[in-house]
Protein backbone atom coordinates (compact mmCIF):
# COMPACT_ATOMS: atom_id res chain seq x y z
CA UNK A 1 0.00 0.00 0.00
CA UNK A 2 1.06 4.06 -0.61
CA UNK A 3 -0.70 6.27 1.01
CA UNK A 4 -0.12 10.25 0.56
CA UNK A 5 -0.27 12.90 2.86
CA UNK A 6 1.12 16.47 2.69
CA UNK A 7 1.32 17.31 6.21
CA UNK A 8 0.44 14.41 8.28
CA UNK A 9 -0.89 14.82 12.25
CA UNK A 10 -0.25 18.44 12.02
CA UNK A 11 -3.01 18.57 14.85
CA UNK A 12 -1.21 16.44 17.07
CA UNK A 13 1.59 18.93 16.90
CA UNK A 14 0.02 21.44 17.98
CA UNK A 15 -1.87 19.47 20.79
CA UNK A 16 1.74 18.54 21.64
CA UNK A 17 3.35 22.21 21.72
CA UNK A 18 0.58 23.38 24.20
CA UNK A 19 0.81 20.43 26.44
CA UNK A 20 4.95 20.58 26.59
CA UNK A 21 4.72 24.19 26.95
CA UNK A 22 1.76 24.43 30.08
CA UNK A 23 2.57 21.13 31.41
CA UNK A 24 5.89 20.02 30.71
CA UNK A 25 7.69 16.83 28.22
CA UNK A 26 6.51 14.06 30.97
CA UNK A 27 2.77 14.85 30.18
CA UNK A 28 3.32 14.58 26.50
CA UNK A 29 1.30 11.21 25.13
CA UNK A 30 3.80 7.94 24.05
CA UNK A 31 1.58 8.12 20.50
CA UNK A 32 2.54 11.59 19.79
CA UNK A 33 4.83 10.41 17.17
CA UNK A 34 3.02 7.46 15.82
CA UNK A 35 0.11 9.94 15.17
CA UNK A 36 1.91 12.89 13.77
CA UNK A 37 3.75 10.78 11.03
CA UNK A 38 3.28 11.31 7.72
CA UNK A 39 3.59 7.18 7.08
CA UNK A 40 0.90 6.42 10.06
CA UNK A 41 -1.91 6.00 7.34
CA UNK A 42 0.26 3.22 5.47
CA UNK A 43 1.44 1.31 9.16
CA UNK A 44 -1.98 1.25 10.60
CA UNK A 45 -3.32 0.17 7.11
CA UNK A 46 -0.90 -2.60 6.87
CA UNK A 47 -1.06 -3.70 10.49
CA UNK A 48 -4.83 -4.03 10.14
CA UNK A 49 -5.05 -5.91 6.78
CA UNK A 50 -1.88 -7.93 7.14
CA UNK A 51 -0.26 -6.07 4.10
CA UNK A 52 3.37 -7.39 3.85
CA UNK A 53 4.25 -6.53 0.27
CA UNK A 54 5.34 -2.97 -0.53
CA UNK A 55 4.67 -0.12 1.84
CA UNK A 56 5.19 3.66 1.80
CA UNK A 57 4.02 7.14 2.04
CA UNK A 58 4.74 10.17 -0.21
CA UNK A 59 4.87 13.57 1.38
CA UNK A 60 4.90 15.99 -1.78
CA UNK A 61 2.74 18.63 -1.13
CA UNK A 62 -1.07 18.80 -2.72
CA UNK A 63 0.61 15.98 -5.28
CA UNK A 64 0.81 13.34 -2.64
CA UNK A 65 -1.66 11.08 -3.73
CA UNK A 66 -0.72 11.05 -7.39
CA UNK A 67 2.77 9.93 -6.54
CA UNK A 68 1.06 7.52 -4.68
CA UNK A 69 -0.97 5.84 -7.50
CA UNK A 70 1.90 6.76 -10.07
CA UNK A 71 4.46 4.39 -7.97
CA UNK A 72 1.67 1.17 -7.24
CA UNK A 73 1.26 1.48 -10.65
CA UNK A 74 5.06 0.93 -11.52
CA UNK A 75 5.36 -1.86 -8.47
CA UNK A 76 2.37 -3.84 -10.54
CA UNK A 77 3.87 -3.42 -14.04
CA UNK A 78 7.40 -4.95 -12.48
CA UNK A 79 5.52 -8.02 -11.30
CA UNK A 80 5.98 -6.75 -7.16
CA UNK A 81 2.82 -7.01 -6.05
CA UNK A 82 -0.71 -8.13 -7.60
CA UNK A 83 -3.05 -5.31 -5.75
CA UNK A 84 -2.46 -2.69 -3.72
CA UNK A 85 -4.44 -0.51 -1.33
CA UNK A 86 -3.60 3.34 -2.91
CA UNK A 87 -4.76 6.81 -1.39
CA UNK A 88 -4.53 10.10 0.03
CA UNK A 89 -5.64 11.31 3.50
CA UNK A 90 -5.12 14.69 4.76
CA UNK A 91 -6.84 16.42 8.37
CA UNK A 92 -5.57 19.86 8.16
CA UNK A 93 -8.02 22.27 9.38
CA UNK A 94 -6.27 23.57 12.17
CA UNK A 95 -5.61 27.27 13.91
CA UNK A 96 -2.10 26.73 12.42
CA UNK A 97 -2.35 26.00 8.90
CA UNK A 98 -5.42 28.13 8.45
CA UNK A 99 -3.27 30.75 9.95
CA UNK A 100 0.15 29.64 7.88
CA UNK A 101 -1.68 29.60 4.64
CA UNK A 102 -3.60 33.02 5.15
CA UNK A 103 -0.04 34.87 6.08
CA UNK A 104 0.92 33.11 2.41
CA UNK A 105 -2.17 35.11 1.05
CA UNK A 106 -3.22 31.49 -0.59
CA UNK A 107 -6.76 31.55 1.12
CA UNK A 108 -9.92 33.26 -0.16
CA UNK A 109 -11.10 35.74 1.85
CA UNK A 110 -14.65 35.80 0.73
CA UNK A 111 -15.91 35.10 4.02
CA UNK A 112 -19.39 37.17 3.67
CA UNK A 113 -20.00 34.19 0.90
CA UNK A 114 -18.32 31.38 1.84
CA UNK A 115 -20.46 28.68 -0.52
CA UNK A 116 -18.69 31.30 -3.29
CA UNK A 117 -15.25 31.21 -2.28
CA UNK A 118 -13.77 28.15 -4.08
CA UNK A 119 -14.37 29.69 -8.08
CA UNK A 120 -11.83 28.30 -9.65
CA UNK A 121 -10.83 30.12 -13.25
CA UNK A 122 -13.17 33.18 -12.57
CA UNK A 123 -12.48 36.33 -12.69
CA UNK A 124 -13.40 36.75 -9.34
CA UNK A 125 -11.21 33.99 -7.71
CA UNK A 126 -9.02 35.15 -4.93
CA UNK A 127 -7.33 31.84 -3.22
CA UNK A 128 -8.27 28.24 -2.27
CA UNK A 129 -10.88 27.24 0.79
CA UNK A 130 -9.23 24.24 2.92
CA UNK A 131 -10.45 21.40 3.65
CA UNK A 132 -10.28 17.77 4.65
CA UNK A 133 -11.05 14.28 2.99
CA UNK A 134 -9.53 10.80 2.67
CA UNK A 135 -10.00 8.86 -0.60
CA UNK A 136 -8.72 4.56 -1.00
CA UNK A 137 -8.57 2.55 -4.15
CA UNK A 138 -8.26 -0.98 -4.72
CA UNK A 139 -5.62 -1.23 -7.86
CA UNK A 140 -4.68 -5.36 -8.80
CA UNK A 141 -3.77 -6.49 -12.31
CA UNK A 142 -6.29 -7.38 -15.08
CA UNK A 143 -5.62 -10.86 -14.33
CA UNK A 144 -5.58 -11.09 -10.93
CA UNK A 145 -9.25 -8.87 -10.60
CA UNK A 146 -10.29 -11.58 -13.26
CA UNK A 147 -9.28 -14.46 -11.14
CA UNK A 148 -10.81 -13.25 -7.78
CA UNK A 149 -14.45 -12.12 -9.70
CA UNK A 150 -13.72 -8.56 -8.82
CA UNK A 151 -15.79 -6.05 -10.33
CA UNK A 152 -13.58 -3.68 -12.64
CA UNK A 153 -14.23 0.10 -12.87
CA UNK A 154 -11.70 1.24 -14.43
CA UNK A 155 -8.11 1.17 -15.97
CA UNK A 156 -4.88 3.17 -14.50
CA UNK A 157 -3.05 3.51 -17.78
CA UNK A 158 -1.01 6.59 -17.29
CA UNK A 159 1.82 8.36 -14.87
CA UNK A 160 3.68 11.66 -15.42
CA UNK A 161 5.49 12.95 -12.89
CA UNK A 162 7.75 16.18 -13.38
CA UNK A 163 9.31 19.04 -11.13
CA UNK A 164 8.85 23.03 -11.83
CA UNK A 165 12.78 23.87 -10.54
CA UNK A 166 11.32 27.56 -10.61
CA UNK A 167 10.13 28.86 -6.50
CA UNK A 168 8.86 26.52 -3.80
CA UNK A 169 5.04 27.42 -3.60
CA UNK A 170 4.19 29.68 -6.64
CA UNK A 171 4.12 26.98 -10.35
CA UNK A 172 5.78 28.25 -13.45
CA UNK A 173 4.16 31.09 -14.97
CA UNK A 174 4.16 29.26 -18.58
CA UNK A 175 3.60 26.06 -17.06
CA UNK A 176 6.21 24.03 -18.32
CA UNK A 177 6.41 21.75 -15.40
CA UNK A 178 3.02 20.42 -15.71
CA UNK A 179 3.05 20.63 -19.56
CA UNK A 180 5.64 17.84 -19.01
CA UNK A 181 3.55 16.10 -16.43
CA UNK A 182 0.79 15.61 -19.23
CA UNK A 183 3.05 14.60 -22.19
CA UNK A 184 4.96 11.97 -20.23
CA UNK A 185 1.61 10.30 -18.96
CA UNK A 186 0.49 10.68 -22.72
CA UNK A 187 3.45 9.07 -23.82
CA UNK A 188 3.24 6.43 -20.68
CA UNK A 189 -0.39 5.54 -21.60
CA UNK A 190 0.31 5.38 -25.57
CA UNK A 191 -2.15 8.21 -26.56
CA UNK A 192 -2.71 10.91 -28.23
CA UNK A 193 -3.90 14.49 -26.91
CA UNK A 194 -7.28 14.00 -28.61
CA UNK A 195 -8.47 10.59 -27.13
CA UNK A 196 -8.37 12.52 -23.41
CA UNK A 197 -12.22 13.23 -23.10
CA UNK A 198 -11.39 14.96 -19.71
CA UNK A 199 -9.64 16.57 -17.30
CA UNK A 200 -10.00 16.70 -13.76
CA UNK A 201 -7.70 20.03 -13.13
CA UNK A 202 -5.60 20.41 -10.49
CA UNK A 203 -7.86 23.94 -10.22
CA UNK A 204 -7.00 25.58 -7.06
CA UNK A 205 -9.12 29.04 -7.82
CA UNK A 206 -6.08 31.02 -7.05
CA UNK A 207 -5.04 33.87 -9.71
CA UNK A 208 -1.63 32.13 -10.79
CA UNK A 209 -1.92 28.37 -10.51
CA UNK A 210 -5.09 28.32 -12.09
CA UNK A 211 -3.83 30.62 -14.94
CA UNK A 212 -0.50 28.11 -15.08
CA UNK A 213 -2.25 25.32 -15.21
CA UNK A 214 -4.81 26.32 -18.36
CA UNK A 215 -1.26 27.68 -20.21
CA UNK A 216 -0.43 24.06 -19.43
CA UNK A 217 -3.28 22.36 -20.87
CA UNK A 218 -3.88 24.47 -23.89
CA UNK A 219 -0.14 24.24 -25.19
CA UNK A 220 -0.52 19.89 -24.52
CA UNK A 221 -3.95 19.70 -26.66
CA UNK A 222 -4.16 22.59 -28.70
CA UNK A 223 -7.24 23.07 -30.63
CA UNK A 224 -8.81 20.07 -29.04
CA UNK A 225 -8.75 21.87 -25.93
CA UNK A 226 -9.80 25.43 -27.62
CA UNK A 227 -13.38 26.10 -27.14
CA UNK A 228 -12.72 29.27 -30.34
CA UNK A 229 -11.90 26.55 -32.39
CA UNK A 230 -14.36 24.14 -31.63
CA UNK A 231 -12.67 22.08 -29.15
CA UNK A 232 -14.53 18.79 -27.56
CA UNK A 233 -11.98 18.04 -24.28
CA UNK A 234 -13.84 19.26 -20.92
CA UNK A 235 -12.03 20.78 -18.06
CA UNK A 236 -13.27 21.15 -14.04
CA UNK A 237 -11.91 21.80 -10.99
CA UNK A 238 -14.02 20.17 -8.70
CA UNK A 239 -12.29 21.86 -5.73
CA UNK A 240 -15.20 24.47 -6.47
CA UNK A 241 -17.35 20.99 -4.71
CA UNK A 242 -15.31 19.81 -2.12
CA UNK A 243 -12.29 22.50 -1.50
CA UNK A 244 -8.85 21.85 -0.96
CA UNK A 245 -7.61 18.83 0.63
CA UNK A 246 -3.81 18.92 0.02
CA UNK A 247 -2.41 15.62 -0.32
CA UNK A 248 -5.86 13.90 -0.63
CA UNK A 249 -6.45 15.69 -3.32
CA UNK A 250 -5.78 13.50 -5.99
CA UNK A 251 -7.20 10.50 -4.89
CA UNK A 252 -10.50 12.67 -4.04
CA UNK A 253 -10.36 13.57 -7.72
CA UNK A 254 -9.68 10.51 -9.02
CA UNK A 255 -12.85 9.62 -7.98
CA UNK A 256 -14.52 12.00 -10.24
CA UNK A 257 -12.66 10.71 -12.91
CA UNK A 258 -13.75 7.09 -12.60
CA UNK A 259 -17.34 8.32 -12.75
CA UNK A 260 -16.36 10.58 -16.09
CA UNK A 261 -15.40 7.23 -17.78
CA UNK A 262 -17.69 4.57 -16.22
CA UNK A 263 -20.90 6.26 -15.92
CA UNK A 264 -20.39 9.47 -17.86
CA UNK A 265 -20.72 12.20 -15.86
CA UNK A 266 -18.77 14.87 -16.12
CA UNK A 267 -18.35 16.95 -12.56
CA UNK A 268 -18.91 20.83 -12.84
CA UNK A 269 -17.24 23.28 -11.75
CA UNK A 270 -18.82 25.84 -9.32
CA UNK A 271 -19.22 29.30 -8.85
CA UNK A 272 -17.53 29.92 -12.32
CA UNK A 273 -19.73 33.09 -13.08
CA UNK A 274 -17.11 34.84 -15.41
CA UNK A 275 -14.14 32.69 -16.90
CA UNK A 276 -10.65 34.66 -17.20
CA UNK A 277 -9.39 36.23 -19.87
CA UNK A 278 -7.79 33.55 -22.40
CA UNK A 279 -9.47 30.80 -20.57
CA UNK A 280 -10.32 29.30 -23.68
CA UNK A 281 -11.47 26.04 -22.83
CA UNK A 282 -14.86 24.10 -21.89
CA UNK A 283 -14.79 24.61 -18.10
CA UNK A 284 -18.05 22.49 -17.44
CA UNK A 285 -19.35 25.76 -15.57
CA UNK A 286 -21.74 25.67 -13.08
CA UNK A 287 -23.70 22.00 -14.17
CA UNK A 288 -22.73 18.44 -14.58
CA UNK A 289 -22.68 17.40 -17.88
CA UNK A 290 -23.66 13.91 -19.17
CA UNK A 291 -20.67 12.76 -22.18
CA UNK A 292 -19.23 9.13 -22.63
CA UNK A 293 -15.44 9.41 -22.68
CA UNK A 294 -12.84 6.95 -23.01
CA UNK A 295 -10.17 8.28 -21.24
CA UNK A 296 -10.00 10.95 -18.23
CA UNK A 297 -7.03 12.73 -17.33
CA UNK A 298 -6.35 13.83 -13.29
CA UNK A 299 -3.93 16.63 -12.94
CA UNK A 300 -2.31 17.33 -9.35
CA UNK A 301 0.43 20.16 -8.36
CA UNK A 302 2.15 20.90 -5.10
CA UNK A 303 4.06 23.46 -3.49
CA UNK A 304 8.00 22.10 -4.08
CA UNK A 305 7.10 22.25 -8.14
CA UNK A 306 5.98 18.82 -7.82
CA UNK A 307 3.41 17.61 -10.87
CA UNK A 308 1.47 14.62 -11.21
CA UNK A 309 -0.78 13.73 -13.88
CA UNK A 310 -3.01 10.33 -13.93
CA UNK A 311 -4.63 8.76 -16.88
CA UNK A 312 -8.02 6.38 -15.88
CA UNK A 313 -9.39 4.49 -18.80
CA UNK A 314 -13.07 3.05 -19.40
CA UNK A 315 -12.29 -0.86 -18.84
CA UNK A 316 -13.81 -2.86 -21.59
CA UNK A 317 -11.95 -6.40 -21.02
Amino acid sequence: MIIGSGIGGISTIEEGVGILINRGPHRLSPFTVPRLMVNAVTGNISIRYGLTGPASAHATACASAGHAFGDAMRYMRSGTADVMIVGGAEGALTPLCLGAFMTMKALSTRNDEPEKASRPFDKDRDGFVLSEGAAMFVLETEAHAKARGATIHAELVGFGNSGDAGHITAPDAEGRGASRSMRWALDDAGLNPDQIGYVNAHGTSTPLGDKAEVAAVLGVFGDHARGSAGGTLLMSSTKSVHGHCLGASGAVEMIACLHAVHDGIIAPTLNLDNPDDGFDLDLVAQTARERQVHYAMNNTFGFGGHNVTLILGRYEG
